[in-house]
Order: C-alpha cells, then sequence, then structure tokens
C-alpha cells in the first residue's frame, strides 16, 4: 500500500495530512488556542470524592475539573499473563487494565490531596478531561510505564516467535523496579542498542518529572507530550511510509533533527516542498477536507451515506440512490454496502469521530453477504490508529461498532453553533474563517496576481483578526506581494467572506476560496 504524509504548516496552524493510495484517510489539526492535551502530565489536586461512582474529581488548571475513576488509580499490579499482549502504545493510555481487585476510592483519595496525574481524553462537548494516574511516556519504539511490572508488546507485532524475543530482550533489559514497558509496533527491526537508549532516555524523563513535582503547587503542569508533527513522525512514520513533505522550512528542519537520532534511514524520505502553489492544494486534497463537514458522503457507484452526529452517538445511513444496478437486487445492495463499508472506515478517521457508531446497511437477504460486509468494515478499520470494535449484524440490520475517543472531532472542534439558528446548525469558527481567508489570499499571489486586494468579512472575524492576529494583513502581503486590506460587512453571514479586486471591485471569492 502506497503512504504518504503531507504537513502543512504555518504560524498559527499546523495541519497533517495521511494519503493511503492516493486518497485522503487522516487529518490532523493543531492550533494554539486548542492545543492538544492528551499525554500531558499535570500535578492535580483532588477536589471531590464520589464513593457512589468510585470516581473523584481532580483540579488541574483546565476550565472543568478532570475526573479520574478508581481503575485509573495506581495499584499494585496482578500477576499477569506473559502472553496477554497490549496493543496501547498512546501516552496517557495506561495499558489495558488487568483484572484486578480495585480498593474504594474513598480509602486512596482525600480531598485536597496532591496527584500526580496524566490526560487520557480531552475535553469533549460539556464534560472535562479525563485522566489517569498511571501515566505512561511513548518514545518511538516504547512505552515506558513506571507504575506497571511487565513487559507488553504489541499485538499488530503477528509472529509470536518475534513477540517472545522482544519480551525477552526487554526484560533483561528493564532494570529492577524500573517498571513495565510496551515494546510498540515499528519495533520489529530494533536493535538491542537501540531499546537501552530510548529505555535509559524514557526513565530519565519519568526522574525530571518527579523532581519538578517536588517544587511545584498543584495545579501545575509537569510534562507537555510532544506536538502534533513531532508526534506523527514518532508514532506513524516508518519504512512503511513512502514519503513526508513538509512546506515549511523550520518544521523539515526539526523533523531532520528529530530523525537523525532515533530513524536515520528514514531522513532521506522528507521532502522539503518549496513550490508557489499550496502543498494541500497541489495534491488536491483542499476539496475533501472541505466536504469534512458534509452530512453526505457519495459512493463511488451512485450511493451514498448520511453522517449525523449527536450527543450520544453517531449514525450512519447507507443508501443505493441512483445506482439500481441491472437485474439482480441482492447484487445491488451488497454492492453498493460493500462500497459503504470501506468509506464508513475511512470517513471516521478522516472526520476523527469516536465514542458509540450505528450503521444503518442497506437490508440484505442472505447472511452470508451480511458476514462479507461486515469483514469488509473490519478490515478496514484494521488500518486506523484509534482502537475499533464493529459487532455483528443485528436483529434490526444494524452494525454497532465503537471507536476509541481522546479529543472532540474535526466537526466539533472546528465549528460552533450558529447565533442566528439558536444553535440548530454549525457555522465555521472566526479562526478557521481567518485561515481560509489565508489560503485564498496565497492562491492569488501563487498565480502572480499583483491587484490590491479587499477582504469583506463579517464584524465579528474583523474584531477576532484585530484582538487576536494584528499582523494578518502585513503576513498576507508579504507572502502574497500585493497590497490587501480588511473591512467589515455587517450584510455578509458569520462565516461568509468576500475577496474583492480593489478599484475593479471585481468580486473573486468562488475563484479562490477552495477551503
Amino acid at each position: 500500500m502506497k503512504r504518504e504524509i503531507l504537513v502543512n504548516a504555518t504560524p498559527r496552524e499546523t495541519r497533517v495530512a495521511i494519503i493511503e493510495d492516493d486518497l485522503l484517510v487522516e487529518l490532523l489539526v493543531d492550533r494554539p488556542d486548542a492545543r492538544r492535551m492528551v499525554g500531558d502530565v499535570y500535578l492535580g489536586k483532588v477536589e471531590a470524592v464520589l464513593p457512589g461512582i468510585q470516581a473523584a474529581f481532580v483540579n488541574i488548571g483546565t476550565e472543568k475539573a478532570a475526573f479520574l475513576h478508581a481503575s485509573d488509580i495506581v495499584v499494585p499490579d496482578a500477576d499477569a499473563d506473559p502472553d496477554d499482549d497490549d496493543d496501547d502504545e498512546t501516552p496517557g493510555g495506561g495499558g489495558r487494565r488487568e483484572r484486578r481487585e480495585l480498593p474504594p476510592i474513598q480509602d486512596v483519595l482525600k480531598r485536597g490531596q496532591e496527584i500526580v496525574v496524566q490526560v487520557s481524553k480531552e475535553p469533549i462537548s460539556t464534560k472535562g478531561p479525563r485522566v489517569t494516574a498511571q501515566v505512561s511516556l511513548a518514545g518511538r519504539f516504547l512505552v515506558y510505564m513506571p507504575f506497571a511490572s511487565r513487559v507488553g508488546v504489541s499485538r499488530k507485532i503477528g509472529e509470536r516467535s518475534e513477540r517472545q524475543r522482544l519480551r525477552a530482550m526487554l526484560t533483561e533489559l528493564l532494570p529492577p523496579d524500573a517498571g513495565g514497558v510496551i515494546v510498540r509496533t515499528v519495533s520489529e527491526d530494533a536493535t538491542r542498542e537501540v531499546f537501552e537508549r530510548e529505555l535509559n532516555s524514557l526513565i530519565n524523563a519519568w526522574k525530571r518529572i518527579k523532581r519538578k513535582n517536588q517544587f511545584l503547587r498543584a495545579p501545575a503542569l509537569i510534562h507537555r507530550e510532544t506536538n502534533v508533527t513531532r508526534g506523527l513522525v514518532r508514532d506513524v512514520f516508518s519504512s512503511k511510509v513512502d514519503r513526508l513533505t513538509v512546506d515549511s522550512r523550520q518544521v523539515y528542519n526539526e523533523i531532520v533533527e528529530y530523525l537523525t537520532g532515533i530513524a536515520p534511514e528514514l531522513v532521506d524520505r522528507v521532502v522539503m516542498y518549496e513550490e508557489s502553489i499550496p502543498l494541500f492544494d497541489k495534491s488536491d486534497i483542499e476539496t475533501e477536507i472541505r466536504d469534512l463537514f458534509k452530512r453526505r458522503c457519495d459512493l463511488p457507484s451512485g450511493g451514498y451515506l448520511i453522517i449525523e452526529q449527536t450527543e450520544a452517538l453517531v449514525s450512519v445511513d447507507v443508501n443505493s440512490g441512483r445506482y439500481t444496478g441491472k437485474k439482480d437486487p441482492e447484487k445491488t445492495i451488497f454492492r453498493t454496502n460493500s462500497e459503504a463499508a470501506r468509506e464508513i472506515a475511512r470517513q471516521l478517521r478522516l472526520r476523527d469521530i469516536g465514542g458509540i457508531i450505528v450503521c444503518d446497511f442497506i437490508d440484505m437477504e442472505t447472511q452470508s453477504n451480511r458476514d462479507r460486509v461486515l469483514q469488509e468494515l473490519r478490515t478496514h478499520l484494521g488500518r486506523d490508529r484509534a482502537r475499533t470494535k464493529a459487532f455483528a449484524v443485528s436483529e434490526l440490520g444494524l452494525i454497532e461498532m465503537t471507536r476509541q475517543r481522546v479529543r472532540q472531532s474535526h466537526y466539533q472542534s472546528m465549528t460552533e453553533a450558529c447565533p442566528t439558528c439558536a444553535g440548530t446548525g454549525r457555522v465555521f469558527t472566526p479562526e478557521t474563517i481567518v485561515r481560509r481567508l489565508e489560503r485564498a489570499v496565497k492562491r492569488m499571489g501563487a498565480e502572480g496576481r499583483r491587484e490590491a486586494v479587499v477582504l469583506r468579512m463579517h464584524p465579528e472575524i474583523a474584531l477576532h483578526v484585530l484582538e487576536e492576529e494584528r499582523d494578518l494583513l502585513r503576513r498576507l502581503e508579504k507572502a502574497a506581494g500585493f497590497p490587501v486590506e480588511m473591512r467589515d460587512d455587517p450584510l455578509l453571514k458569520p462565516d461568509e467572506y468576500r475577496l474583492v479586486v480593489k478599484g475593479a471591485e471585481r468580486d473573486v471569492t468562488q475563484q479562490y476560496a477552495l477551503a
């Protein structure tokens, strides 16, 4: 399978696109105003202990107190089956919990007590972050767990003999009473020296966290997880990725420097993009990114999906649309459902949708066809970095599934409730609108246009620019090579804007505002 990673970085936004077989399958967006928290380690203070739900609320400095369940508190590990591999490679995941007797939370935590916790799930909707006291620190080849006592190996390393070899090697390398580790999928070809160097690095990082803990007062941030670009290089970039293309010289240098230390053989696969056409435009994925927020998703044969996100779950409805086949209706339905299974798996990754998902496929008469569609869905879900589980077709003809959710979906993070429709619809945030304007102006510059341009926008967008990004016009003029002015227009909708050529008063919005 052909795999490629594209990184589009600006001072106010970093976007990372993962492409498989020329299809966009994953998008990560990182902004200063919405920094990712999963993996961050805090010194928190217990605000409340609730024996009725065996949980506590911990103040870590966020708007809402973090939720800590009794199962996420550090207790001595139970004896583990040596073949009971663990595939949770994400920082803050804490590994799969073993069967053990948990002491009542009121016997372990008291109000006002300080405790070191790690964010395992970001704030979503009305809920605060979820945290765990079972801290884990991720490296490229290992996940170090200071409070564990065993060596786990990713299930994605398929050969049993290889898992046993890696487990034996790490058991030998791990100092006594130093904790436990998970061997990550990318570690299959790693040498003993590489493991030893990274293990020492992770153990030293944990020692630094403990030292800082002694000099801080709760709530305080002790350790910050690496940024989205470096985290992606650490977790995803391997020999299975053909190329990583970056359009920022600073980010390019950071990636090359990082890879030189951990995987020098991959440095040649990093490419600096220097063409005038924006990177995502060149790869023709801006349109797909724009379509992320649409309810309807078309299938190649003519069928389509309707994706609805609600507070409790996500529903996906499969429709045959204009595809009616020729003779056999069962074959027609099976083909549509098979296409839908592949596209559902892709859209869940692309939109970063998590939680409970219910898929309503078109009814099929034969059990064999139902099983084949389910297998198709599971096969493509297997490419997902997030943990997923799809259950058998229910009596109502539905496939119920779950997908790991550690942060808001793109729909939730990049849109907000529309003030003109009492919250029944969505509009793009001012930050998103400004980024779209920025990309549109850069497209004009890439074509060699030199006429002055007036940016017309809703007063709230203009206010955001004046308060948060005062240097926007200067940056745009420098990047595009022509004068740029800004004017507010109360007649525009909250997420509507116009690009007008000054003097000629010619509206060129449709020509350059792709996304």
